[in-house]
């Protein structure tokens, strides 16, 4: 596993963090009791606090192009790591997630680290998992609003063990932009699912959970996550 993510941040407590955030500032800081944080992107549609998914940190190809879209569109990214995945860089080895309900409460934590009444309160997103871990946060306490890029609608292969309990719960703007051909929930499959109002989907036609096409549809993954970034944009200025 890389650690591009988190090498050599420089440590600074929650107060320093608030201060740096409202001056503007962007870069990766170890922010203590909490871990690595990397802000991308100025704040222009708005500010989206982004978890990553079970088996892939930040540093993943496919979560830094997305930020690099992000930024460029106006979206302002924190991305955080949750502390098993810290653990798995310092042990050199893999180690499942722990339970999901254990991972609200670190989000709450870096929610509350990140927010300040001079700044826009940021929206809740991430990637599969961490689309999954926001998504429950929300329909407990509530969110600005959601972003969920490839949500693990079941797990692959085991369409009947749904993970939709709480989004009856859910009362913010949600956008879900997924690969119409992802194992986790392809478009033929969630067309079936009764969803809340307030959920709009973004379809990237031919993309898998990471939203890479098949060669032959003529598509490139760039292009997807292009396409995906400025949906994004769109819902979050919509709804600001």
């Amino acid at each position: 596993m890389s650690d591009r993510f988190c090498r050599d941040l420089p440590p600074i407590d929650r107060q320093t963090l608030q201060r740096l955030l409202r001056e503007g500032e962007s870069g990766g800081w170890n922010i203590q009791g909490l871990g690595p944080l990397e802000v991308r992107g100025e704040c222009r549609a708005g500010r989206l606090l982004m978890a990553h998914g079970a088996g892939a940190g930040q540093d993943s190809t496919f979560l830094q192009r997305l930020r690099d879209a992000l930024a460029g569109v106006g979206v302002q990214t924190l991305a955080i790591e949750f502390a098993y995945l810290q653990q798995m860089r310092r042990e050199g080895r893999r180690r499942p997630p722990p339970r999901v309900d254990r991972l609200v409460e670190e989000l709450v934590q870096w929610c509350d680290s990140v927010s300040h009444r001079d700044l826009p309160p940021p929206w809740l997103g991430g990637k599969s998992m961490g689309g999954r871990v926001a998504s429950l946060l929300a329909a407990r306490d509530g969110a600005p609003g959601l972003v969920l890029c490839g949500y693990p609608f079941h797990p692959p292969g085991k369409p009947e063990r749904l993970r939709l309990s709480h989004w009856p719960l859910l009362a913010c703007p949600t956008l879900v932009v997924q690969g119409s051909r992802d194992p986790f929930g392809t478009r033929d499959e969630v067309a079936g699912y009764a969803l809340p109002g307030t959920v709009r989907l973004h379809w990237l036609e031919d993309g898998d959970h990471d939203w890479k096409p098949r060669r032959a549809s003529g598509r490139t993954q760039a292009a997807l996550i292009d396409e995906g970034a400025a949906a994004i944009a769109a819902f979050m200025s919509a709804h600001a």
